[in-house]
C-alpha cells in the first residue's frame, strides 16, 4: 500500500520520492487506488499556497502563483498529453493517422492553441475564486483534484485501451471495479467534511461519460493521452462546477 501512495506520487506530481518502487500487480494497484488522494494533496498545497499569501498579495498575482505551481506539480505531464489529443483531432485524419500524430513528439498549431484556452480558462477560474468570493471556498481545489483524478481511474477500468502496448494498457491488466470503488472512497470521505459540494459530482460523472462516449466514437479505446486529458478537462469542468456552484447555489 505505502509503495502504491508512493508510486502515484511520482507517476502524477514532481514531487520528490527519494525511494525506490517496485512495480507489480499489487503496488499498481494500490497507486489506482490513490490517484484521487494525490488529487487531494495537490489541492491541498494550492490551498495553502492560497491561503498563506491571499491576505498579502493581490489576487492577480496569486492567480498566477497558483496556476503556475499547479503546472509544476504535474510537471506538465497532463498538458503534454492534452497537445497531442488536440493536434490529433485537429488533424481530421484516420484513426492510424491519428494514434501517429499523438506519438509525434513535435506540438503542432492545434496543440499550442488548446494549451492557450486551457491555461486562460484555468486562469479566470482560480482568479475569480480568489477575488470574488471568501477564502473558505479554496477548499473546492481538494474536490477539484479528487475528482479530475477518479476520471483517470474511471477510464482505465471502465473502458478498453486502444492498442495493446503502452503505459495505460500496463496499469489496465492489473486493476478492476473493485480499484474504482477504492478509489472513491477518499471522495467519499472529503464529502462527509464538505457536504456542500455533493452536489457537483453527478454533474461530473455526466461529464465523465460524455468524454468516454466521445473517445470510444473517436478513438475506439483510452491511451495514456486521452487519460491525460482526461485530467486536464475534468480540472477545467470542476473548476468551472465550484464557481457556478458557488455563485449560483451558496451565493
Amino acid at each position: 500500500m505505502i509503495y502504491g501512495f508512493l508510486l502515484a506520487v511520482q507517476f502524477l506530481t514532481r514531487i520528490p520520492v527519494p525511494v525506490e518502487c517496485p512495480w507489480n500487480e499489487r503496488t499498481s494497484r494500490w497507486a489506482i487506488r490513490f490517484y484521487p488522494t494525490i488529487g487531494i494533496v495537490i489541492g491541498g498545497i494550492l490551498v495553502g499556497i492560497g491561503l498563506l499569501l491571499i491576505s498579502y498579495v493581490p489576487a492577480e498575482f496569486l492567480t498566477l502563483i497558483i496556476i503556475s505551481l499547479w503546472v509544476w506539480l504535474t510537471g506538465g505531464l497532463h498538458l503534454d498529453g492534452l497537445m497531442d489529443v488536440a493536434d490529433a483531432v485537429g488533424s481530421n485524419a484516420p484513426l492510424e493517422k491519428k494514434w501517429q500524430i499523438m506519438k509525434d513528439p513535435h506540438v503542432g498549431s492545434f496543440g499550442i492553441i488548446t494549451l492557450f484556452f486551457l491555461l486562460i480558462w484555468k486562469t479566470m477560474m482560480i482568479y475569480l475564486l480568489l477575488s470574488t468570493f471568501s477564502t473558505d471556498h479554496l477548499i473546492g481545489f481538494l474536490v477539484i483534484g479528487a475528482l479530475a483524478r477518479f476520471a483517470a481511474v474511471a477510464l482505465l477500468v471502465f473502458l478498453p485501451t486502444a492498442k495493446k502496448q503502452g503505459l495505460a494498457w500496463h496499469w489496465k491488466q492489473n486493476i478492476s471495479v473493485v480499484d474504482a470503488a477504492y478509489s472513491f472512497i477518499p471522495i467519499i470521505i472529503l464529502l462527509m467534511f464538505l457536504p456542500e459540494y455533493i452536489v457537483i459530482v453527478p454533474i461530473f460523472l455526466l461529464f465523465l461519460w460524455l468524454y468516454s462516449l466521445w473517445v470510444m466514437r473517436s478513438f475506439k479505446g483510452i491511451n495514456g493521452d486521452l487519460i491525460g486529458t482526461a485530467i486536464e478537462g475534468g480540472e477545467i469542468c470542476a473548476l468551472l462546477l465550484v464557481w457556478i456552484f458557488i455563485s449560483f447555489v451558496m451565493g
